[in-house]
């Protein structure tokens, strides 16, 4: 692998992105479409029902679909725009090769695929199965995360299979097993509604998750009191009864101060304490210095607002608290996630009506996908790939031996290092761009240039695609029949509405036919989605997430069913835990000591500001879709430096003056938007931007030990004025991000 096969500027002039508007007039047929599909919206994990419209194999608008549960019709800025996609003119409509000095040419199914599979076979003999690696992502659906796991592990033998949720839910999911066994939210999100008090923690529900928040609304109308932990002021913390605006990296002081003010006080569940926990007394005994002074002066939360919060959530009689990113990027990230549970187990709401816990998933399947296989360590039905039995009973649903199924590989980020190191050599990705959402991304790229051989899966050429040898193009979330798996739990049908245009393939039928050519064929014949589907409820059977009782039917019947679901007679389940019995080996739900400790990366003389990230309200992840859609991006054309009025005087920082920030991987230069939203010894940065626009380019590749997740949320800083105002003629052009 080289260096990009010409210019940057030359390859987006060929593949983009550029910006897709709908014609003043609509698009043609939109008013007497063939037909009308109801599907889900291809971006966060709320998986809002839509209807698309169709006309001659076209997505040509769409209607809200009043009738689904979740989002009764309501869309998100981003939902409305989403069916853009489809008429895109950066589609990739063929496979393309890499030709140096010239970019990328069309090519054959046949030459792409005997390419591919030749470069497998040559680095996989010369050094090792394990020396190819395989990097997927949870906008797929359910079936086809399935099937790269299985794809990984018996067409491509190798070990080094991780995916994009990575960077999103694993720290959440390993403190859930840990309290529960089980990783899924604890409740349907309509039991908000009667909840007397919702903690959000690190969650911006209003620009990331939009139509979550009528459920919070319903709340306040019923007089629920909201706390919100972020360092920022964002949308729903303006209307908060109490906003804890967290030093980037404190979280796990201010839950610890919190439990130890309900112990103190005795806003305590004893009863559920004593007969339904296990490690109280060493979860507390962790805290017992954890006063109210101490987070004060650790957290910069007053001590009087954290008393309020403590109070507000011992003394409800039902609670519901929601968690996002904010407190699981970090190094210390399944702490976090253990703090917060442990304020829930204290106080024993969890299990029944209008009490629950819940991790909120970023990625459109970012729950189904982290369930069935396409991470590192894990089997189908969250199994482990370690334990015997786990392994027996999936090789033989794969009909293979135990012992040719690889064992547990390395992490998406310790993949890039292991590139680096000589380690890997080859490489295969479907929906995911590393280059923009991995840290330290100029580690990545170099990483990149390393390989002997890289294909990527896609629809768009993204950014990471862009350093491909070839590039196999795949297809579009309504190309294909599928399901996933919404942020409550509940596991709902996407139905293809349209084919792939021109000659671009569905993602299934091109992981099926490079097992095929990798002599698999026999474990790769499926005659369609359902197929899969149906081989993917054995897997799971008798695994924590347990889909044996799922059929498309009883999906459709009933507009989503809630795992786990073991029998066909099942009516699934929205809300876990009714029994009190837990998925844990004793049956019980885990307190766990979580300790404060320091993030990876503090601020010293050099670099004495916290850099956070995070997302806006246009945007999704890498924005390798939503920086090609001409409203999105005209309502956020560019990445801005959110900086304190106070800091911005320090600096002498004006607004939209370019500003360069650098941390110790490098530096980037944004505009400064001047705010009173956010803390005043922190600045935030989106990260949905590649190239020089990226803040990736500054972030650490520090991980967290448990979940390998990376610390984007915490980064320390410098900032330099250039004395030059953004020339607003140069946003239009941001989008490219060169």
């Amino acid at each position: 692998m080289a260096k990009l096969p010409v210019s940057t500027e030359k390859i987006i002039e060929a593949f983009g992105p550029h910006l897709n508007y709908t014609p003043k007039e609509g698009y043609s047929g939109r008013d007497e479409p063939d037909k009308t599909v109801k599907t889900h919206c291809c971006f966060c994990g709320m998986q809002c029902g839509i209807q698309l419209s169709v006309k001659d194999n076209k997505v040509v608008g769409f209607e809200p679909w009043m009738e689904f549960p979740f989002n009764e019709g309501r869309l998100c800025p981003k939902g409305v725009q989403r069916y853009m996609q489809n008429n895109h003119p950066d589609r990739l409509l063929h496979p393309i090769k890499r030709v140096e000095g010239k970019g990328f040419e069309q090519t054959t199914w046949d030459e792409a695929m005997d390419k591919t599979v030749s470069e497998i076979k040559r680095i996989q003999e010369k050094y090792g199965k394990h020396a190819f690696s395989m990097l997927s992502g949870v906008s797929l659906t359910n079936e086809k995360s399935y099937l790269v796991g299985k794809f990984a592990r018996v067409a491509l033998k190798t070990r080094n299979l991780d995916y994009n949720g990575r960077l999103c839910m694993v720290s959440a999911g390993a403190g859930n097993k840990k309290a529960f066994g089980l990783d899924r939210a604890s409740n349907n999100y309509s039991d908000l509604e009667y909840a007397e008090v919702i903690i959000v923690a690190g969650a911006n529900i209003s620009e990331t998750f939009p139509t979550l928040t009528h459920w919070i609304w319903k709340a306040r109308d019923r007089g629920a009191k909201l706390i919100v932990v972020d360092p920022r002021v964002i949308p729903l913390a303006r209307t908060a009864d109490v906003h804890l605006d967290v030093r980037p990296g404190t979280d796990s002081a201010l839950y610890g101060a919190m439990l130890k003010y309900l112990v103190d006080h005795d806003l305590l569940d004893h009863d559920f304490i004593d007969n339904h926990t296990s490690g109280f007394q060493e979860t507390i005994d962790a805290v017992k210095d954890y006063t109210l002074e101490w987070a004060e002066e650790i957290t910069g939360i007053s001590k009087e607002k954290i008393k309020e919060a403590a109070e507000l959530w011992g003394k409800a009689k039902t609670s519901f608290l929601l968690h996002a990113r904010g407190i699981e990027h970090h190094s210390k990230g399944v702490d976090n996630v253990l703090g917060c549970i442990n304020l829930v187990l204290a106080t024993g709401r969890i299990g029944r009506p209008y009490c629950g816990y819940g991790t909120i998933t970023g990625q459109g399947n970012g729950q189904g996908g982290r369930e069935h296989g396409h991470k590192c360590d894990q089997l189908p039905g969250n199994r482990d790939i370690e334990n015997m039995d786990h392994r027996k009973y999936i090789a033989d649903v794969w009909k293979i031996k135990e012992e040719d199924m690889p064992h547990k590989g390395i992490t998406a980020y310790e993949i890039i290092e292991a590139i680096h190191s000589g380690e890997i050599k080859g490489l295969i990705s479907i929906c995911f761009n590393p280059l923009v959402s991995l840290p330290n991304n100029n580690y990545v790229r170099s990483a990149l240039e390393k390989l002997e051989f890289y294909v990527a899966i896609d629809f768009f050429l993204n950014e990471t695609a862009r350093h491909a040898d070839i590039v196999l193009a795949g297809s579009l979330q309504e190309e294909e029949e599928g399901t996933t798996t919404s942020a409550e739990g509940r596991v709902i049908r996407i139905r293809q509405a349209v084919t792939p245009p021109g000659d671009a393939r569905t993602d299934t039928s091109i992981l099926l036919e490079l097992a095929k050519r990798l002599g698999e064929e026999e474990r790769f014949t499926y005659a369609d989605s359902e197929a899969i589907f149906n081989e993917l409820r054995v897997a799971s059977k008798g695994g924590t997430a347990d889909y044996n009782g799922i059929t498309y039917k009883k999906v459709e019947d009933n507009m989503g069913v809630f795992w786990p679901c073991p029998t066909e007679d099942h009516p699934g389940t929205p809300r876990l835990w009714e029994d009190k019995k837990f998925a844990t080996p004793d049956g019980k739900a885990h307190f766990n000591p979580a300790p404060y400790k320091l993030p990876g990366e503090i601020t010293n003389d050099e670099y004495p500001i916290i850099l956070t990230t995070g997302r806006v309200v246009s945007q999704y992840l890498s924005g390798t879709q939503t920086r090609r859609i001409g409203k999105l991006v005209d309502q956020f054309p560019e990445p801005l430096l959110e900086i304190h009025p106070e800091m911005a005087q320090k600096y002498n920082i004006k607004q939209r003056e370019l500003v360069k920030v650098s941390t110790r991987r490098g530096e980037g230069i944004f505009p400064a938007n001047i705010v009173e939203t956010i803390r005043k010894d922190t600045v935030f940065i989106p990260y949905h931007w590649p190239g020089k626009k990226s803040a990736n380019q500054l972030t650490p590749g520090t991980l967290d030990p448990i979940s390998k997740i990376p610390e984007f949320k915490v980064c320390a800083c410098k900032l330099e004025p250039l004395g030059e105002i953004e020339n607003s003629s140069d946003k239009s052009n941001a989008y490219a991000s060169v």
